[in-house]
């Protein structure tokens, strides 16, 4: 997905949502890091994606609402 498809998804989610996506982040992150850690594949690559993908979660969570 690219990244200006992925961001206005992002920005189309609620706060509920926004937090469930980042636990869900957070859980994927984890698994790759163990998947890394035994050295099962390729996981660099995953592993800097889940992380921007997380920074950028956060960061809508942590933004003012735009007042409509």
């Amino acid at each position: 997905m690219k990244v200006k498809e992925q961001l206005d998804q992002l920005r189309d989610m609620s706060a509920d949502e926004l937090k469930d996506q980042a636990d869900a982040l957070k859980e994927s992150l984890f698994r790759l890091k163990f998947r890394k850690a035994l050295g099962v594949g390729d996981t660099l690559k995953d592993i800097r994606r889940e992380k921007k993908t997380l920074a950028r979660v956060h960061t809508l969570m942590n933004a003012p609402k735009e007042k409509a």
